[in-house]
């Protein structure tokens, strides 16, 4: 066997004197093993060869194979080598994907070589594939024999309290007999009174034509945003969406400055002095909460809920139990306000109604 650390030595003399049946083998043809290397866990330079009597269940010794000049085939048993070449050749480009270092590119690429020349034969032949050099190689095997245990994302029910700002007990919310749900756009505000049982009270939109426009003045936004005020009706809270625009996204960083200024200015207008101990009447709620209720959400981006709105409302017509009930003015009046071929889609009114029943639906559960 070679050179034997003297830390291994006295391991294998011990386990010798105590457990010799372990040792004892009876005379018969011994099976063909291949020889690995075996890392001594006091000195890691320490390398011996042994025979490789564990196949895949054994650890991988990735740092022999990282060497640019260590052919690949024997870095692995011949059960290894038979299950990963195995995995490349019969895999579709979906099943690669799920492989370490094999998403987008790469997966494509195994596929076309192996269109090309064939089925691999060996783990070498594997780095003749463009963007597989050695080491990444070395990973992508490693990952085929031992893929890592991927938690399943349950999609969980989406809790109120974890969406609102700031927090407030639950039986304040749970006491509240009405809302109104307010979204704010580039140029309008939009807002929604509705009550617990689900009733729309009020849904309307406004202009704001000082929204976004030359240097951002404060006292014209103030003036825009008092005008609205002035038509909202009394409520127990009044919700304001918190936008999802990130700030590394600099191409819509005006956008976002405008956001949170009349974000601002409607919880400065909207918030009066309150007694101690009683909750806040001004509240955020994360847009993105609103897009996961609807299934909405598509990859890191919410979709329209214009056809969410439009089944609504054809509900509250149709059925006689609908999810939301809307007075028959108001579908009158907005019928047309969702159409795709509209230049205006009222994005903020849509948006404004799903974060108000949003609100009420999240509180039963």
């Amino acid at each position: 066997m070679g050179h034997i650390c003297k830390h291994l030595a006295v391991a294998i003399k011990h386990v010798g004197r105590e457990t010799p049946s372990v040792l004892y083998r009876p005379q018969s043809p011994m099976p063909e093993y291949e020889l690995r290397f075996l890392h001594c866990t006091f000195c890691r330079r320490s390398r011996i060869m042994v025979s490789g009597f564990d196949t895949l269940s054994a650890s991988i010794s990735s740092e022999l194979c990282q060497e640019n000049d260590k052919p690949l085939d024997s870095c692995y048993t011949t059960e290894q080598r038979a299950v990963i070449l195995h995995r490349l050749n019969t895999a579709t480009e979906s099943e690669l994907a799920q492989v370490k270092l094999l998403r987008g590119r790469k997966a494509v690429n195994i596929i076309n070589y192996r269109t090309r020349h064939g089925p691999f034969n060996s783990l070498e032949s594997v780095i003749n594939v463009p963007l597989l050099k050695h080491k990444s190689a070395v990973i992508v095997f490693d990952s085929i024999l031992k893929p890592a245990e991927r938690k399943e994302r349950k999609k969980g029910k989406v809790h109120l309290a974890k969406f609102i700002r700031p927090e407030v007990d639950r039986a304040f919310l749970e006491d509240a007999s009405s809302i109104v749900s307010i979204v704010c756009g580039t140029n309008k505000i939009a807002w929604t009174h509705m009550d617990r049982a689900k009733t729309v009270l009020d849904w309307q939109q406004a202009e704001c034509k000082s929204f976004m426009k030359g240097t951002y003045m404060a006292s014209d936004y103030l003036n825009d945003i008092s005008t609205v005020l002035s038509s909202f009706p009394a409520a127990d809270f009044f919700v304001v969406e918190k936008p999802s625009i990130s700030p590394q996204n600099t191409s819509l960083y005006p956008v976002m400055v405008h956001l949170r200024t009349v974000e601002a200015m409607l919880f400065a207008l909207l918030t009066s002095a309150r007694e101690p101990g009683s909750p806040p009447k001004v509240l955020n709620m994360l847009r993105t909460a609103i897009g996961r209720h609807f299934d909405l959400i598509v990859g890191d981006c919410r979709t329209s809920g214009a056809e969410t709105v439009r089944k609504m409302m054809t509900e509250s017509v149709m059925k006689r139990d609908p999810r939301v009930l809307f007075p028959h003015d108001l579908v009158l009046k907005h019928r047309n306000s969702f159409q795709m071929s509209s230049r205006n889609r009222g994005e903020e009114l849509c948006d404004a109604l799903l974060q108000a029943v949003a609100f009420f639906e999240l509180l039963q559960e």
